[in-house]
């Protein structure tokens, strides 16, 4: 039995040339690390990494979800104007759009683990710092970073991915958002107690937490065994296999771990490779023009799901219900300061939070129709209608009707939205090969937050002049991401992960 030289480590321009050299015996069994992920099973490994890998989408979504509680306070104390206050939210996920190419880049090239230790340290120091802010401007640079740290928690998502056996990814993997729900609902509950006693600064400091513990318990996860063949450590990949079979009380398959070697990591031109061109370039269906700059089902996911985030906490603050945009009536006779302000201050009340509460619920609402339809259906399908769907429900928002109707409303709006954001991710990690999955990943990070970026301003801005109006954009863009969708070229339901173009 043969294995890898040495030399492979440092010498990536000589891998197929070690390959070549250490072929084994003619007749000896082997096996692949998809052939031994499916062997091995699920099993306890699976449900620790569901469980902390799971947990970075807590520490995500109460990093991401801060701004929707803390805006009328900066707003206030700092009295912002609307495009100010919708600054904060394109400024984070500006961060995150860059950092997300760049993280997803090194994940491919030194390895998933690190990056994600990296970005959950480089997230937690920033956002800590932000509490501290003396200004705005240090506010808004200080939550850019944020951003930034925050974008390499898709590393985590990945692992999964390339641990888990063919059959169980349509399941478990969707079932990660029950982590993004609970890390929401955190941060709101936690917003209603810190707010109105100790302030915002505090409520920041506390949400940095989970971050903190998580770093902690980032050792018991190895590095990906996918990762590390696609590097040539193939040692390394079978000790990870060994280990996961052990704590499964499994079995491993018989023979040698043999997988070629693949130094072309990470590398951008893959992505435009013809086999993925129109999954990473997809442009708006027919008649097709010349290949767009972004793919509009990624960009419009994410300025659906923000956008809904962003435009609950802007109804709530201001009222803006059945289109009417008026400003509170003010008392002729009250001559302060802040009545004389363009900013006033609309701080959330209990009802506002609790409202705010039962819409986030509305995350998980859909999971196991999600779930069934992913499974039965295949992504693709089953985005396009969760996306039609949307557009039908952003319509519906503007329904005169009761504070229970409107709560109804986002409630299906929350549904829906994060089951588009699901499905998406899903897709892309197991579309792409080993070699650029973390850096396809990555793109498509970045060009989600783009959507997200152009959100705020929809939101809380255009929503104030013109409520139909921003609603009919929103509803716009969910419909041409559902032709989009349709018409996606690869489906990955039941298919095993690749290594390589």
């Amino acid at each position: 039995m043969a294995t890898a030289p040495k030399e492979a480590e440092n010498a990536i321009g000589l891998e197929e040339i070690h390959m070549e050299r250490q072929e084994p015996p003619k007749g000896q069994k082997t096996f692949t690390v998809q052939e031994a992920v499916e062997t091995i099973g699920f099993g306890r490994f699976h449900i620790a990494l569901f469980l902390i890998m799971g947990s970075t989408g807590v520490a995500e979504a109460m990093e991401i979800m801060l701004i929707a509680v803390v805006s009328p306070l900066i707003r206030c104390e700092w009295q912002l104007q609307d495009w100010q206050v919708a600054l904060v939210t394109t400024m984070v996920f500006f961060g995150y759009m860059v950092f997300s190419i760049v993280l997803g880049f090194l994940a491919d090239r030194y390895g998933r683990w690190k990056i994600l230790l990296l970005s959950f340290l480089w997230a937690a120091y920033f956002s800590l710092l932000t509490s501290f802010a003396p200004s705005y401007i240090w506010f808004v640079f200080l939550r850019a970073m944020v951003g930034g740290g925050v974008s390499g928690h898709a590393q985590g998502l990945i692992i999964k991915t390339e641990f888990l056996p063919t059959k169980y990814r349509g399941y478990m993997l969707p079932l990660s958002q029950v982590f993004w729900l609970a890390g929401s609902l955190l941060i709101i509950g936690l917003a209603s107690v810190v707010n109105p006693t100790i302030g915002w600064r505090w409520l920041i400091r506390i949400a940095s937490i989970p971050s903190i513990l998580l770093i902690l318990v980032f050792k018991f996860i190895p590095e990906s065994a996918r990762y590390n063949v696609s590097t040539g450590n193939v040692a390394a990949a079978l000790a990870t296999l060994q280990m996961i079979a052990k704590m499964n009380g499994a079995a491993m398959p018989e023979g040698v771990l043999k997988e070629p070697a693949k130094g072309r990591r990470g590398r951008f031109k893959d992505l435009i490779h013809p086999k993925y061109l129109r999954t990473t370039l997809q442009p708006p269906p027919p008649p097709p023009p010349p290949p767009a700059l972004f793919p509009p089902h990624r960009l419009g996911i994410a300025f659906a799901y923000y956008g809904v985030i962003l435009a609950s906490a802007e109804l709530l603050e201001r009222d803006l219900v059945c289109g009417s945009a008026a400003p509170p009536v003010q008392d002729p006779g009250d001559d302060s300061e802040e009545s004389r302000s363009p900013c006033h201050c609309r701080l959330f009340g209990p009802a506002a939070y609790q409202t705010m509460t039962i819409s986030t619920v509305g995350e998980i609402a859909l999971n196991p129709l999600n779930i069934l339809g992913i499974n039965f259906l295949g992504r693709r399908l089953s985005l396009c209608i969760t996306m039609g769907c949307t557009a039908l429900f952003f319509l519906l928002l503007n329904i005169c009707t009761s504070s229970a109707g409107m709560t109804g409303f986002l409630f299906m709006l929350r549904a829906l939205v994060s089951a588009n954001f699901n499905t998406i991710y899903i897709y892309t990690a197991e579309v792409y090969p080993t070699t650029m999955r973390a850096l396809g990943m990555g793109i498509s990070g970045s060009l989600c937050r783009v959507g997200a970026m152009v959100a705020p301003f929809i939101s809380q801005v255009l929503m104030s002049a013109s409520f139909v109006g921003a609603l009919c954009l929103f509803s716009s863009m969910c419909v041409v991401c559902a032709i989009s969708a349709f018409t996606l070229p690869i489906e990955t339901k039941g298919v095993a992960l690749q290594v390589c173009i």
